[in-house]
């Protein structure tokens, strides 16, 4: 009888036990939190929740997530973000953190950082803007670390979608972004860069009609990127990308691109006047 019951023991022992490693395993499940700006909310795309970069890392891998990108933030405004009460018990709890940012704070001033560019050869604001990136993201790694201090954080580069007139001057955009984010990993723990740039740029299938945001296309390789660096730093083994549901590109048309080139093409035109008459007046 004392037998049975010391064996029934054991069994009860067991299975308590093997409970409790059911649910250690079960809460043990990574958490992905994404923050940022159109780019992180998948803006280029119809059904952008259900396929966005951050939704495809999270299904491959199995995370919990959870995505508070707001199109159109730049870095001043991911600051405010920060102070959202769903926002903070997120990244409490987080494992690993996605930033895209910085590209609204060079697009807000579009148009004049084009013109001193193109036209005046003028790269002062764009060092401002870049020096502005740099203390913005500085200061959103600190109010992360003061929610969570063990979270890997991966700040993303910034790609160059334009293939025109525009391209060289928005490449200059970028590399001041860049140079900021990079900084900024340097100089904080546990912060990673993701080259999203390297990973994007060069191929016009990438991008959708607006000539900002990533395709389908783009997202998937964006996706495979963060992917890389989350193998990299042992939060998975896969390697290959789950694609539960079919990416629709947002299709805009030609306008808005064209709208673009004109005025890249019109300031060409202008920079080349004026150096002519330079020339001249020599």
């Amino acid at each position: 009888m004392k037998a049975r019951k010391t064996i029934s023991l054991l069994l009860s022992v067991i299975i308590i036990l093997s409970s409790f490693s059911l649910c250690s395993f079960a809460a043990g499940k990574y958490r992905y939190v994404v923050l940022g700006d159109s780019i992180a909310y998948g803006s280029g795309l119809v059904n952008a929740t259900e396929t966005c970069y951050g939704r495809l890392v999270a299904d491959t891998c199995g995370f919990d997530y959870a995505n508070h990108a707001v199109p159109g933030d730049t870095t001043g405004q991911l600051i405010g973000v920060l102070d959202k009460i769903n926002v903070r018990s997120d990244l409490a709890r987080a494992d690993i953190i996605s930033i895209s940012i910085g590209g609204n704070d060079f697009l807000d001033e579009l148009s004049d950082l084009m013109f001193d560019a193109i036209v005046r050869k003028d790269y002062t604001d764009f060092d401002r803007i870049g020096f502005g990136v740099y203390t913005n993201v500085s200061k959103v790694i600190e109010l992360i670390r003061e929610l969570n201090g063990d979270a890997v954080i991966l700040l993303q580069t910034l790609y160059n979608p334009q293939f025109g007139y525009l391209k060289e001057a928005y490449q200059h955009g970028a590399d001041y972004v860049n140079e900021a984010i990079y900084r900024c990993a340097e100089e904080n723990k546990g912060v990673e860069v993701v080259d999203v740039a390297a990973a994007v740029n060069g191929d016009e299938s990438n991008f959708a009609d607006d000539t900002v945001h990533p395709s389908a296309k783009g997202n998937e390789l964006i996706a495979k990127a963060v992917l890389s660096k989350l193998r990299e730093l042992g939060f998975t083994k896969k390697t290959e990308l789950t694609v539960s549901v079919p990416s629709v590109d947002v299709i805009l048309g030609p306008a808005v691109s064209q709208v673009l080139e004109y005025y890249a093409f019109f300031l060409h035109a202008l920079a080349k006047a004026l150096g002519a008459i330079s020339t001249v007046m020599k």
